[in-house]
C-alpha cells in the first residue's frame, strides 16, 4: 500500500463536500481549527450549494472532488460532512492522476465508498471524525492531527463482554457497515481475506444489522478475516416486536463460529470520541484484559 505524504505546517488541505449539503457557518469553526495547525485551508468551488438534501448536483459534487485530488498542491481532501450521496459519485471520478500523486482522503460514514475504492487503487486512507464534528471533542479531533502529520495513533481500549481474545495482524479496512453493504458486488467491493476488518453503524433497524451481517456472512468477507474490530452501534432501533438482541450481539453471532480476535466498542463511528485510524496500513490487533490496536 502507498502511504501519502505527511502534512507539514503550511501544507494545503481541501474541504469537499460529497454528500449532504453544509453551511459557511457550520464549517467556519473546522476552518479555524485547520488554521490553528498551521494548514492553508481551500473550499472547492461549490462547497455550499443546494441541490434537495445534497451540497450541489452530482456533477457538481464530483467536480469538486476531482478538483482537488487533481491539483498537486493539496496535500490531503476531507470531506465535511457525511449523509449521503458519495456513491452517486464515485463512477464519475478519474483516478488517474490521483495514482501517481497520492494524497490523503479522509472522512468517515458515507467516505466509506471511497476509502473502500481507493482501497482497490494500494492508497492509504485516513478514517477520521469531519468538520461537522470538530467542535464536539477535542481527543478525536487532536488524533487527526496526529495522524496527518504523522505522529502515533496507536490505541488501548477497555476490554468488552463480547470479545474474543487473542491476537491478529493485517491491514486494516472497513468502515460503515450500510455503506459495505451498498458497495457488495461492485467495483468498489473490498476482499477482506487475512484482513482486519472495521465496522460501525447508526440509526439502523436491528433486523437489518442483522441482514447486513448474513450478507457479509454468505459472501465469504467474514470467513477469513484476520480479526474483527467493531465500532460504535449508534441509536440502533427495534421494531414493535423486539428482535431479542443488541447490535454487538447480532455481530458477535454472525462470527462465532469462527476463531479469530473479535473486539467491540472501539472508539470509532458515529460518536463524539471518534478517533482516527489509518485503512490500507497494517496493524496489531491484541485483544486481552485490554485491547490495542498498534500500526505498523
Amino acid at each position: 500500500m502507498t502511504t501519502p505524504s505527511y502534512l507539514k505546517k503550511g501544507d494545503k488541505i481541501g474541504i469537499v463536500a460529497c454528500a449532504r449539503i453544509i453551511s459557511q457557518e457550520d464549517l467556519q469553526p473546522a476552518v479555524d481549527i485547520l488554521r490553528s495547525w498551521g494548514l492553508e485551508v481551500v473550499l472547492s468551488k461549490n462547497l455550499f450549494n443546494t441541490s434537495h438534501q445534497y451540497a450541489g448536483t452530482d456533477s457538481e459534487r464530483a467536480e469538486d472532488l476531482q478538483n482537488m485530488m487533481d491539483d498537486t498542491s493539496i496535500k490531503a481532501v476531507i470531506s465535511a460532512r457525511g449523509g449521503y450521496g458519495t456513491i452517486r459519485i464515485i463512477d464519475r471520478l478519474d483516478f488517474t492522476l490521483f495514482k501517481t500523486h497520492p494524497k490523503w482522503i479522509i472522512g468517515y460514514s458515507d467516505i466509506t465508498v471511497l476509502h473502500s475504492h481507493l482501497h482497490h487503487l494500494g492508497i492509504e486512507t485516513i478514517h477520521a471524525t469531519m468538520p461537522i464534528n470538530f467542535g464536539k471533542n477535542k481527543e478525536s479531533t487532536d488524533s487527526l492531527r496526529k495522524a496527518l502529520f504523522g505522529e502515533s495513533v496507536n490505541y488501548e481500549t477497555e476490554t468488552h463482554l463480547l470479545n474474543r481474545n487473542g491476537n491478529a495482524e493485517g491491514e486494516l479496512i472497513g468502515g460503515n457497515l450500510s455503506l459495505l453493504y451498498a458497495l457488495s458486488g461492485s467495483v468498489s467491493d473490498l476482499d477482506t481475506k487475512e484482513k482486519i476488518l472495521f465496522i460501525e453503524d447508526l440509526d439502523e433497524s436491528l433486523y437489518h444489522i442483522d441482514r447486513m451481517m448474513m450478507n457479509l456472512k454468505r459472501s465469504g468477507k467474514l470467513s477469513d478475516l484476520a480479526g474483527l474490530v467493531v465500532g460504535s452501534m449508534t441509536e440502533m432501533k427495534d421494531n414493535t416486536i423486539p428482535f431479542g438482541k443488541t447490535a454487538e450481539e447480532i455481530i458477535a453471532d454472525a462470527v462465532n463460529e469462527y476463531s479469530y480476535p473479535v473486539c467491540f466498542n472501539f472508539p470509532a463511528g458515529h460518536i463524539d470520541r471518534n478517533m482516527a485510524i489509518y485503512f490500507g496500513r497494517k496493524v496489531k490487533l491484541s485483544i486481552g484484559e485490554k485491547t490495542t490496536l498498534a500500526f505498523k
